[in-house]
């Protein structure tokens, strides 16, 4: 019995310790492996006693092509695979070597919730390129200053399937030819985090074709330095966000100098509220309580739906919510991302059917078990959801938010009235996919 209890002890605390462990350095590929680092094979599969493995070990496959232990091998698979960790919620910096020493390698990164991290990343024959994000990971404990739980999140049913409640890191490797050769997970202290709040058309989507905003943004920030922390559930009202404590969580993690972005109108709307109803009381309070802790408030009006007049014009169908914000944001003194405004100009500049390309209509048949066409007004694909997060970018540029420093070489001027060439978005679809509607309309 004493040899039994020895042995679950020696598990429990094995796992206890991995529990706590937030720096990792994996070296993807064969058995050859660099001095100090975790071996990553095409057999890995994720364990939950050793705390991190690939998802799926279906058509993964580790080349090794000699020299450097380091970068002489990699991991590569024909499709999308994903790679997760166990590790204590915070910001994490994520070095990745990609590449392949004998050859070429195309590779999209993304996180949790098909959050976008690294677009398209290729590399020429033989070149392996070092590269860098930053990561915040969730769970959805709300805990003191001694790490003892005091509270926790209202998740609903369809979130406990998510990516990002599941207390690990998963990263996707996707694109046309991914090629992994290591990976470096390290703590972020003092990153800027943008914490973002809101509902289905901000939320991080986890399933195709469906996305928002807020899972595009990362992607125009410069690592190290912001990291992005989404928030957003599918549904949600101001009200809502209370009533689950989502709002909590946010008070409990954030701290001076990190931003507090509050996207609210669709559902509060939806749900037969009026701005006189408690929205702009919970507003002014959010705001108060975010000065308070030393964060940065912004406000961001709620984008339009895909609602044209007889002159290809579109029609307001959030009655004076965008307006509220507005009015709140000048006598609160706070920043206003005016996404209403902006969407207006870029919905108005592609039409009314160029328009359905950014927002979820597909035919019959276009996703697997859909048997009916795909016809939604307020939900954006990923080609929408990327524009839109050109919008929200555009404007912390052009208010001259303190964020602006921040933004990365990947943003050039956007333009609303002239929107990108549907043509040449990219955008591999990931394994997930889903036909149900989100929450919330």
């Amino acid at each position: 019995m004493m040899k039994n209890w020895m042995k679950f002890l020696t598990l429990f605390l094995g796992s206890f310790l991995l529990a706590q462990q937030t720096t990792f350095k994996f070296d993807f590929g064969g058995n050859r492996v660099e001095k100090g680092f975790i071996p990553i094979t095409s057999t890995s599969k994720f364990d939950k006693k050793i705390g991190y493995g690939f998802m799926d070990i279906s058509g993964l496959k580790s080349v090794d092509n000699g020299g450097n232990a380091l970068t002489g091998d990699f991991i590569t698979s024909d499709k999308p695979f994903y790679f997760s960790v166990a590790i204590p919620e915070g910001n994490y910096d994520i070095q990745l070597n990609l590449g392949d020493s004998k050859g070429t390698s195309e590779t999209t990164v993304r996180v949790e919730n098909r959050r976008l991290m690294l677009n398209d990343v290729k590399t020429k024959q033989g070149e392996i390129v070092e590269k860098q994000i930053t990561v915040h990971v969730k769970d959805s404990i709300i805990r003191n200053q001694n790490g003892i739980e005091i509270g926790i999140v209202k998740l609903k049913p369809r979130e406990r399937k998510y990516l990002h409640w599941d207390n690990l890191l998963t990263i996707e490797f996707n694109d046309k030819a991914p090629k992994v050769c290591s990976i470096i997970i390290q703590p972020n202290k003092n990153a800027k985090t943008i914490f973002i709040t809101g509902d289905s058309t901000v939320v991080d989507a986890q399933y195709e074709p469906w996305a928002s905003w807020g899972q595009m943004l990362p992607y125009f920030f410069v690592p190290n330095e912001v990291v992005i922390a989404n928030y957003a559930e599918s549904g949600e009202t101001l009200k809502a966000f209370e009533d689950r404590h989502r709002i909590d969580k946010i008070w409990n993690k954030i701290k001076s100098g990190d931003y507090l972005f509050i996207q609210f109108g669709h559902n509060d709307q939806k749900y037969g509220n009026s701005t006189k109803s408690g929205y702009r009381k919970r507003l002014k309070e959010w705001i108060l309580k975010a000065k308070q802790l030393g964060a940065i408030p912004v406000l961001v009006t709620s984008m339009n739906r895909r609602v044209f007049d007889e002159n290809n014009k579109i029609v307001n169908t959030l009655d004076d919510f965008p307006d509220a914000m507005r009015e709140i944001a000048k006598d609160e003194n706070v920043y206003l991302i005016d996404l209403n405004a902006l969407s207006k100009n870029l919905f108005e500049a592609m039409g009314p059917e160029a328009a359905k390309k950014a927002f979820v209509y597909y035919s019959a048949n276009s996703y697997p078990n859909q048997a009916t066409a795909l016809a939604d007004d307020t939900h954006f694909n990923t080609y929408g959801a990327y524009e839109l997060a050109k919008c929200v970018v555009k404007s912390i540029v052009d208010e001259n938010l303190p964020l602006k420093k921040y933004i990365s070489k990947n943003y050039k001027n956007f333009n609303p009235n002239k929107p990108d060439d549907i043509e040449k978005f990219y955008w591999p679809e990931s394994i997930f996919m889903e036909t149900l509607k989100p929450d919330g309309n």
